[in-house]
């Protein structure tokens, strides 16, 4: 008999979750690009970008509209982080992005909102939306994320620096 228990693994508890925004939240990449990660009720991802710097915009050629570079870093980062609706504990990396732009991110602050729509052992299927301070659907993302059995460096998070 194995000592390794038997059915689905349990998902991790909003404390798990919570730690792991925390560590991820003080990292220097999450600090540099002004972003908060949380997992409110234990079954999506959101990235918020409380307050749209200059540096956030020029979408459009414009300074009004968020850069398309700044929407794809957060829609990795949002996607990458549907892993830790899994496991927490496990390193697991975007190995597959589809971006759709549908209308200019403008105002003051801008939300990104992942769930996962499907999984197998190793891979996750999810979802993105990304949303202006209004309220209003701006883009979408589909992408694929690779989960490792090996833990992260920091045994809670991917922050590494």
């Amino acid at each position: 008999m194995s000592d390794t228990p038997s059915g689905p693994p349990s998902r991790p508890t909003q404390a798990d979750l919570d730690r792991y925004a925390e560590l991820f939240n003080k990292s220097l990449t999450l600090r540099h690009f002004g972003a908060h990660l949380a997992f409110p009720e234990g079954n999506k991802v959101v990235i918020t970008l409380p307050e749209l710097r200059p540096e956030h915009r020029g979408g459009l050629g414009s300074g009004a509209a968020v850069n398309g570079g700044i929407l794809a870093a957060m829609f990795d980062l949002a996607i990458g982080c549907s892993g830790a609706l899994v496991d927490p504990s496990r390193r697991c990396a975007t190995v597959q992005l589809s971006m759709s732009f549908e209308r200019p991110v403008t105002g003051a602050d801008f939300r990104v909102e992942a769930e996962i729509d499907n999984k197998s052992v190793s891979l996750i299927f999810a979802s993105a939306r990304a949303f202006d301070g209004q309220g209003r659907e701006c883009a979408r993302c589909q992408g694929v994320v690779k989960l490792s059995n090996l833990p992260w460096p920091s045994g809670e998070s991917p922050a590494v620096n």
